[in-house]
């Protein structure tokens, strides 16, 4: 009999793709099912630590000077599945606990002086989740619960009543949410994504001379101070430098999903090729995490295979999950063992397209960058925050889900 493995450490970072492509095909194995809440997750880490997240309310800033002078690490992106599933049994357990109607939760959860936080529900519930800290929780419980959550698509009247909200009261978003009837984060989005300089804004193809404009502006902000130009971009920065003709959520994705890949490429659009599934299957696979939401999809690329940026692997992922049948009623755990079945083999040289593969630190400019001041790098907030489900500026900011 051959020893058992021993079991790997819950979400562990993605292998290099050199590692993935000199490693030995895996066995075939077979389906356990395992529910994914049965499976341990990430460790709370420092106990001080833990604490100090789940009780001392730290904004971004003072989050960020703890990480230098403390070593404090902590989670941000997305809330996984598994985080959410988390929130609510810690949620129904405070409320069953205390005997709290729906309403009383309400009221804990949307008390209107922020000096009166209900600590002990806050802190009690984010001690639930691993490296969360507190006002993220915070914030995104009060997001989940708020009563004017997805209310469908915008009509013209009420992008008159944002905009003449935005004229009379600033961006006070909360002010601004109350005249509208909307979520805060729906009117700051919809305001900056479609609102703001509508009477310039152009929609459509993108010419040629727009997408030299777009690659100069990025890569001056970017590459030319040593940042990367897939994850550190100010793109309402962005727009503004293009004249605010196109949107910030128009430069985000036109770069993210087109140009990036070209530029890297020296100019060439890559194609993605069955090497490329094989190692994002397994890069996949190598971080052993529970479900697939707590996936960090900028973490995947690599010196040796970074063409893709972490929201082109991560359509790439879903476009491979749906591909098997019957994947809704299956775990992560399930799906993977059959991605890692049909991506056993690493594929022939021949059917992989020969291609440059280039750091981004490398990159040359493709054409001669504007002047004028960039501003300076972002990292992601907890956010992603941010409406969480959606793309995030460098800022920590978010962009509604219309394109």
């Amino acid at each position: 009999m051959h020893p058992q493995p021993l079991p790997q450490q819950m979400g562990q970072p993605p292998s290099a793709s050199g590692v993935i492509l000199n490693t030995a095909p895996k066995s075939k194995t077979t389906h356990k099912r395992v529910l994914d809440m049965s499976l341990p997750g990430p460790d709370h880490g420092n106990p001080d630590h833990a604490h100090m997240l789940a009780n001392k309310w730290m904004n971004a800033t003072k989050l960020a000077e703890m990480v230098k002078t403390q070593g404090l690490v902590y989670k941000k992106g997305k809330f996984s599945a598994i985080e959410e599933e988390q929130l609510r049994a810690a949620i129904e357990a405070f409320k069953a606990g205390r005997g709290l109607t729906d309403e009383q939760l309400l009221d804990i959860i949307f008390q209107k002086s922020e000096k009166g936080k209900e600590n002990a529900f806050w802190s009690e519930i984010t001690s639930a989740l691993a490296l969360r800290p507190i006002i993220a929780v915070y914030h995104h419980v009060r997001r989940v619960f708020h009563p004017k959550k997805q209310q469908g698509k915008w009509m013209p009247e009420e992008d008159a009543v944002l905009k003449q909200a935005v004229a009379d009261l600033g961006q006070q978003w909360e002010k601004v949410s109350e005249i509208v009837g909307r979520m805060s984060s729906d009117c700051r989005d919809r305001y900056r994504n479609h609102i703001a300089n509508r009477e310039v804004r152009v929609t459509g193809v993108w010419t040629k001379e727009e997408e030299e404009e777009l690659t100069a502006i990025v890569t001056e902000m970017t590459i030319q101070q040593g940042k990367d130009f897939d994850n550190d971009v100010f793109w309402g920065k962005v727009s503004d430098r293009m004249g605010n003709r196109r949107g910030r959520q128009q430069c985000r994705i036109k770069w993210t999903d087109s140009l990036s890949k070209t530029v890297k490429n020296e100019g060439q659009k890559p194609r993605w090729s069955a090497q490329d599934a094989y190692i994002l299957v397994h890069k996949v696979d190598s971080m052993n995490v529970r479900d697939d939401t707590e996936i960090d999809w900028k973490t995947l690329p690599d010196s040796d295979w970074n063409l893709w940026s972490a929201h082109s692997l991560q359509r790439r992922w879903l476009t491979m999950k749906r591909g098997i049948k019957g994947y809704e009623d299956m775990t992560h755990q399930e799906i993977m063992d059959i991605l890692r079945v049909k991506k056993a083999h690493l594929p022939p040289a021949s059917a992989t397209r020969k291609r440059k593969v280039i750091s981004a630190a490398n990159v040359e400019e493709t054409a001669e960058p504007e002047t004028g001041d960039a501003g300076p790098s972002g990292t992601q907030e907890a956010q992603n925050s941010a409406s969480d489900g959606q793309d995030r500026d460098a800022d920590g900011s978010t962009d509604d889900s219309d394109a």
